[in-house]
């Protein structure tokens, strides 16, 4: 995404205000708008950044990333991992499926201070950049992931003390 254009906007639009005032205002205008450019794109990365959270925080467990390459930013979208269609086999116990708060009080994001060892900070940073996610995003796929297992391994073993077993497939 080029700022370049709407920082050149906002240039014109100072100066088209300061040549309503006169000409000395006019010269203020354009002395000020070049050191101003870098504080400028500034606030449009801010409000770049704020957009991705939110759009990130409806989305989860996708999420969405503004990356800085240069001076440019770029957005990088993660989707969620996608539900099974219907052309695909269906199996006698369905996957859990992650538990996404929509409504109410659960809804809100939520901070949590996390301590790690160096080493362990290090190998999530790898597999979160591995991934192509942040490391926010990659700790939540991960937690919703350990979470979905705990939930599928307790299901196969109610599943196992009733005594009741399926298999369905091919066999040579």
């Amino acid at each position: 995404m080029d700022l370049t254009g709407y920082v050149d906007a906002l240039r014109q639009e100072l100066a088209l205000a300061a040549e309503a005032v006169g000409p000395d205002a006019r010269t203020l205008a354009d002395r000020l708008t070049a050191p101003l450019e870098s504080a400028i794109r500034l606030t449009l990365l801010d409000a770049l950044s704020a957009a991705a959270n939110e759009i990130t925080r409806d989305l989860a467990p996708g999420s969405v990333d503004l990356r800085l390459r240069g001076r440019e930013p770029s957005f990088v979208v993660t989707a969620p991992p996608a539900e099974p269609t219907f052309d695909e086999p269906q199996h006698p116990t369905p996957q859990p499926v992650a538990r996404i708060p929509t409504d109410g009080d659960e809804a809100t994001m939520t901070r949590i201070n996390l301590r790690l060892g160096q080493d362990l900070k290090d190998r999530i940073e790898e597999a979160a950049r591995d991934a192509g996610l942040s490391v926010n995003a990659w700790l939540v796929r991960s937690a919703t992931t350990a979470l979905n297992a705990d939930t599928g391994a307790a299901q196969r073993s109610q599943r196992v003390a009733r005594g009741v077993e399926r298999y369905s497939g091919w066999v040579r």
